[in-house]
């Protein structure tokens, strides 16, 4: 089972992430911020950050580098419309991350979470 830490402030995208990868046998905690998920990642280890890039407060690229600052062995996979924000080697994003855009299927979402944790 890999734990993960879910960042996505769309509602119904967090609930539906969030059933297929419970359903697929893994822990979730999900947050609709960036802030939010930071204060539980202090306290708490996953294998898995997964956050949206473009979030109210603390953005999913923050929120990743302050992840990786907190414990360089947690995995990120960003999950984004803006595929091209992602890329821009400006914003300092975690040099291993994944990005999967959207729109992308849950069968894709779970492999990708799989294959990236047992890399």
């Amino acid at each position: 089972m890999v734990k993960i830490l879910l960042a996505e402030d769309d509602d119904s995208m967090r609930r539906f992430l969030t059933g297929a990868l419970i359903k697929a046998g893994h822990s979730v905690a999900s947050f609709s911020q960036g802030d939010e998920a930071f204060d539980l990642l202090r306290g708490e280890l996953f294998d898995l950050l997964l956050t949206d890039i473009v979030m109210p407060g603390m953005d999913g690229i923050e929120l990743a580098r302050r992840a990786t600052e907190l414990d360089p062995n947690i995995k990120i996979m960003f999950i984004t419309g803006f595929a091209a924000v992602a890329l821009n080697p400006n914003n300092q994003a975690p040099k291993d991350a994944k990005i999967l855009s959207k729109p992308f299927h849950l069968r894709e979402l779970v492999a990708e979470v799989e294959r990236l944790v047992a890399a």
